[in-house]
């Protein structure tokens, strides 16, 4: 089975939402993983909404360290935003690295957004990173 690693730089949102896809989509295909140069606190309460809705479950999710797998070997390796595209160059493994960004839903909703103003950027941000996925050839 292939491993995908997704990187963003906070592991809350984006990188989340790939997982999530990836797992649901290429099962028994491939094993997807996210994680974040600079990890934030928790999973975006938004995304996690926002990907129930489509029926896939991300609550039980937690923002992490790329460090933590350092000893663990991708097949493919997709930065999905600009700040991990421009810090993840170097990163370790040997795996294919491609990039795709996608907006920060957060930042584009507006950090004080209600969360049901924000929803219909949530939601577009998550569609489009499920044809990503969809389209992904591993």
């Amino acid at each position: 089975m292939k491993r995908i690693l997704f990187l963003c730089t906070g592991n809350s949102c984006r990188s989340q939402m790939a997982e999530g896809w990836a797992n649901a989509l290429l099962a028994g295909k491939a094993r997807a993983f996210s994680a974040g140069t600079a990890p934030g606190d928790a999973v975006d309460t938004r995304a996690i909404k926002v990907m129930a809705e489509a029926g896939i479950d991300i609550s039980g999710g937690r923002p992490k360290s790329v460090g933590e797998f350092k000893d663990m070997t991708f097949d493919l390796v997709v930065t999905v935003c600009s700040n991990a595209e421009r810090t993840c160059p170097a990163y370790w493994g040997s795996g294919r690295k491609l990039h795709r960004g996608f907006d920060d839903p957060g930042t584009v909703a507006g950090k004080g957004s209600a969360d049901e103003a924000a929803l219909p950027v949530y939601r577009r941000v998550r569609d489009e990173i499920r044809e990503f996925v969809k389209g992904l050839e591993i």
